[in-house]
Order: structure tokens, then C-alpha cells, then sequence
């Protein structure tokens, strides 16, 4: 895992708005329509090289592929994975139609829609087994082509979590709701591993961790944590074998637009008893929207791991409203004086298409965010590598972090976890 040993390196967290015309043939296959497929392919391999010399262009030094090939962060597993068919039982409906959001304002929720999501949903009927070989194959190659062309300090690609799949698609043939999260888990660990293998790092986009508080209002906060301890379990069963260095985990609560007060916040168990203990060299979040900007100083209370890196958002996908580069360098400022310069890598809080067809964002005001984020990234390397390393807060160093009582992990092991629930 690259750390900002010079100066402030900048990355985001990974889905980036398609052009219009590679968008509009996905869709049509999305539709079952006749499309072209030599011409698509040749047309997708020239939009990633164009979308990875646009990130460079404006200062991000660690790139992906601006998930061009997929048609959404969760969506993509559809023709991935196998033992699903479409779900004609929730297909086409708002899954956060009853959210503690849209319960608390139904009169905003009936006014809009889910930008960019074409409710697809999937239903479990057979063995679950990873299929889609030939889809990451093909990403992998444009990918791998257009860095060929660029210099980057290091290169992602996102790939979904278990706890997300679970969360999005039903069970209705594994025995159990947790053999079926396994089930998942063992499918997308070919895929991570792959990733990797390729030279790359892999990034676990898991929003279904926050999430899950959001789309169920009956449950409560200690509910919420132990579920997530069970799907944290499930992902590291997915990542083993993969060096913490090569993985990237990226949360989130999962809405762009809207009031969003029910946000689940990063306080210090959510960050220390659940997001610290996946198996991951660094960890992307929300850090730069109004209702998350104030949790920076969670980490006054946790110690970042001696070998982790923190990606915090410091531009928003949650307004059009373009960051000033001088708040960009004081967001980075703040993490840098709690974790330490070399352990802030400039992200941003989520994707700006998670969906293929979002348009929550116009795609100009996309790249001037991310221009903005580049600039405050130098203007914070001004401030913060002029002079000696900064003195950290005690809770960045070993040993010197507040002592409290853990929540036990010893039996969070996927053989355990079976045999108790």
C-alpha cells in the first residue's frame, strides 16, 4: 500500500460518471436488446483509457478504471455469479422505500427516485459459484492497457462485498441466511484474488455494513453491530490469503441526495470494534458531507494499526457544490494531525456513478471536484511535509491509546460463527 511519504497522495473511491453513448449500449443489454458487442467492446477498451488519462490529468496518483465496465457496484454480480435469477418479487422496487429516511420523509422520498438504479433484483435458487471470469478478464486487460500509457503511483479496482450481495439479493435454497452469506463469500474471494494476481489493488466497496441500520428500521444499534460482526467475519473469509497491503475497504451509508439523519455514525466502536478489524491495509469513508464531517475526531479515541493507511472523504458526492481546494487541505490537515502525514492518502466520500446511469452529478462538476481534491492535496503537502513530521495525537502512536472494554472477537471465526447461530 502506497503511503504519502513526500507529499499527500489523492485517489477516490472508485466509480466515475460513463460517457453517454458507451451508457446507452449497456443499457440496451442490460434490456436484452441487439447491440454490437464487437463495437461496445472496442468502444469500452477507448473510454477506460480515456477515463484513466483524465484522472491523471487532473492529479489523482492512485487510479482505477472508472468501473466502466459494470452497470453497477452490485448490479455487475448479476451475470457474475450463478444459482440467481431475477427476482420478480422485488424487482423494480425502491428498496429504501422503507427506510428510517423515507419513513421520516415520505413527502421528499415520493418526490424523487433512486438516481440511477434499475432495481434489478436477484433471487438465490441453486449452488452459488463465481462465473464471471471473462467479464474481469476483459476489465482487467482495458485496464492494464490504459495505465500502459499513463504514470501513476498505484492502480484499484472495486469490487463488491459479501455483506452488499446479501443485502441486495434473496436466499431462497442455501438452508440458512449465514450459509448463504458464506456461500457468497467463497464466490467473490475468486474475484479479489484475481484482482490482485493482476498487479492491482482490490477495493471492497461494502455500504451494506452502514447500511443495514438504514433499511431496517426494527432493529437497534446493538442488533446492528453484532450483525456486522458476522458480515466482517464473512469478508475476511473472502479476503484470506490476500496480503492486508493489497486491499482497500471502502463503507459507507449508502445515500447521496437527501436529508439523511438517520446515517449510521462513525463513532468509536463503529470504527474500532467493526471497520479496523477487516482485513485491509487502508480504509476509505465518509468524512466531508454535513453529517459526517465532524467525525474526524473519532480518531483522537482510535489507534490507527501500525500498518493501515486512512483514505478519508474530503470531496463529497453528496452536493454539486464544488470544494474549495483550501477546506480540502484542512480536512487532510486534521487526519494528518491525528494519524500522522504518512497515513492520509485524499479520497472522496463515495463513487459518483454507483449506478451506471446516475446523473445525481453532472460529470463536468465530477472533474472539477476532482481537481479541487488534487489541489488541496498540494496545498496540505505545503503545510505538512515544509517542515518535520508534526507531532501526532497520542492515539496515532502504539501504545498510547485510551484502554476500555472490548467486545469479544475470539469467536468471530466462520467455523464459530456456524456452530453458534
Amino acid at each position: 500500500m502506497k503511503r504519502s511519504t513526500d507529499r499527500i497522495l489523492t485517489t477516490h473511491a472508485g466509480s466515475l460518471p460513463r460517457p453517454v453513448d458507451l451508457l446507452a449500449v449497456g443499457e440496451a443489454m442490460q434490456d436484452g436488446k441487439p447491440v454490437d458487442a464487437a463495437a461496445y467492446e472496442a468502444r469500452l477498451a477507448q473510454a477506460v483509457d480515456i477515463v484513466v488519462r483524465q484522472q491523471v490529468e487532473r492529479g489523482i496518483d492512485i487510479v482505477d478504471d472508472g468501473e466502466f465496465g459494470k452497470p453497477g457496484f452490485v448490479a455487475y454480480v448479476n451475470e457474475r455469479l450463478s444459482g440467481f435469477e431475477v427476482d420478480p418479487e422485488r424487482s423494480g422496487r425502491n428498496p429504501w422505500a422503507r427506510s428510517r429516511e423515507a419513513l421520516s420523509f415520505p413527502d421528499y422520498y415520493a418526490e424523487t427516485t433512486e438516481a440511477g438504479s434499475r432495481r434489478v433484483r436477484m433471487v438465490c435458487t441453486g449452488p452459488i459459484a463465481y462465473r464471471g471470469h471473462e467479464q474481469l478478464q476483459r476489465d482487467i486487460a482495458n485496464f492494464r492497457a490504459a495505465l500502459g500509457a499513463v504514470t501513476v503511483e498505484d492502480a484499484f479496482m472495486p469490487a463488491v462485498s459479501p455483506a452488499t450481495v446479501e443485502a441486495w439479493h434473496r436466499n431462497a435454497y442455501y438452508e440458512t441466511d449465514l450459509d448463504y452469506l458464506f456461500a457468497i463469500a467463497d464466490a467473490l474471494h475468486e474475484e479479489y484474488r484475481a484482482i490482485v494476481d493482476a498487479g492491482f489493488l482490490v477495493q471492497i466497496d461494502d455500504p451494506g455494513l452502514l447500511t443495514y441500520w438504514h433499511l431496517n428500521p426494527q432493529v437497534y444499534v446493538p442488533h446492528a453491530i453484532s450483525w456486522s460482526m458476522v458480515q466482517i467475519a464473512a469478508l475476511n473469509h473472502a479476503l484470506r490469503g490476500i496480503p492486508k497491503e493489497k486491499i482497500r475497504f471502502h463503507t459507507c451509508c449508502g445515500i447521496n441526495m437527501g436529508p439523511r439523519i438517520h446515517d449510521m455514525e462513525l463513532d468509536e466502536v463503529i470504527v474500532d470494534e467493526l471497520i479496523l478489524q477487516v482485513h485491509a491495509g487502508a480504509f476509505s469513508f465518509e468524512a466531508a458531507n454535513p453529517r459526517h464531517e465532524h467525525e474526524w475526531q473519532v480518531w483522537e479515541k482510535v489507534k490507527l494499526p501500525d500498518d493501515a493507511v486512512l483514505i478519508p472523504g474530503v470531496i463529497s458526492n453528496s452536493t454539486v457544490l464544488v470544494e474549495h481546494p483550501e477546506l480540502v487541505a484542512q480536512r487532510i490537515c486534521r487526519f494528518a494531525k491525528m494519524v500522522g502525514r504518512e497515513n492520509v492518502i485524499a479520497g472522496s466520500d463515495c463513487g459518483f456513478a454507483n449506478f451506471a446511469n446516475s446523473r445525481e452529478i453532472h460529470a463536468s462538476i465530477v472533474w472539477a471536484k476532482l481537481e479541487a481534491l488534487a489541489e488541496g492535496a498540494r496545498i496540505a503537502s505545503k503545510k505538512l511535509f515544509s517542515s518535520p513530521a508534526p507531532r501526532t495525537h497520542p492515539a496515532g502512536r502504539p501504545g498510547q491509546r485510551r484502554r476500555r472494554p472490548k467486545i469479544a472477537r475470539a469467536a468471530m471465526t466462520p467455523s464459530r460463527i456456524r456452530g453458534r447461530i
